[in-house]
């Protein structure tokens, strides 16, 4: 089986932010991602990885005022000095949590904002973003939201949209962020994408569709898929990122049972 991070920002919610470290490492995980760890100090952080043993597997860069819905800025031309300015502090985070991979989060491109210029504005980021983690050994993922379902107007959204940016930055230190949940809406056939696109992949996350829920409550067979990560030699992590159909510790049968 694959080796599973827990996404903190989505499991074990019934607690406190920091007692979910210690509830992912009591039910078996080895890894945690989260969205941001921006709101909390990164010594606290940091004591929770390390008193638990666990792994900071991702997270993402500051993607602007995420209450107000904002979804990311890296397409934003007006924005790009907050961009850097984020992608500075995530490195500091980074550094701090031993962190070693950080996803950046396109945005959702206004109706006003030129396609071509949210486009050029996203490869320059990107460009920005892989030099200065790339200076510190860090990898800078680039992540596929379905624009369906969960977040409507999302700049990049297929696999093929994301692979075209990675073609045109062409800088090695940037990954394919390839969430199973996302591509099953948009794109299907995920075994075979998977394979087509693991080249390119510095990290998969997962849930059920439809729903988002866990492995077993939709229409993905997650026995297959994950044996074809084992049979394709997929050595990175596979993250559950998907919202409990009741509390945490009942959706974990797929986890107890080897999905």
């Amino acid at each position: 089986m694959p080796v599973f991070a827990a996404n903190l920002s989505m499991l074990f919610t019934e607690a406190d932010f920091m007692d979910r470290f210690r509830l992912a490492r009591e039910a078996g995980f080895t890894g945690v991602e989260y969205l941001f760890p921006y709101e909390w100090p990164e010594e606290d952080l940091r004591r929770e990885l390390d008193s638990n043993g666990l792994t900071q597997v991702l997270f993402n860069l500051p993607a602007g005022d995420w209450s107000a819905g904002e979804r990311g800025i890296a397409c934003f031309p007006d924005r790009v000095g907050e961009f850097r300015e984020g992608v500075e502090q995530a490195i500091r985070y980074a550094k701090a949590l031993g962190c070693r991979q950080i996803n950046c989060l396109a945005g959702i491109r206004p109706d006003t904002l030129d396609e071509s210029l949210a486009w050029q504005t996203l490869v320059d980021n990107v460009n920005h973003g892989a030099a200065r983690l790339e200076e510190e050994g860090m990898t800078l993922c680039l992540e596929a939201i379905n624009s369906r379902v969960d977040i409507p107007g999302f700049f990049l959204d297929t696999s093929a949209r994301v692979m075209q940016l990675i073609e045109a930055v062409d800088a090695g230190n940037v990954k394919l962020q390839y969430d199973l949940y996302h591509m099953q809406v948009m794109e299907g056939d995920l075994i075979r994408s998977v394979e087509c696109l693991l080249p390119w992949i510095g990290h998969i996350q997962f849930a059920d569709n439809p729903g988002r829920h866990e492995p077993g409550t939709g229409e993905i067979n997650f026995r297959n898929v994950f044996a074809a990560l084992d049979r394709l030699g997929y050595g990175g992590w596979v993250s559950a990122e998907y919202r409990p159909s009741s509390d945490t510790a009942a959706s974990l049968n797929w986890f107890r049972n080897g999905a």
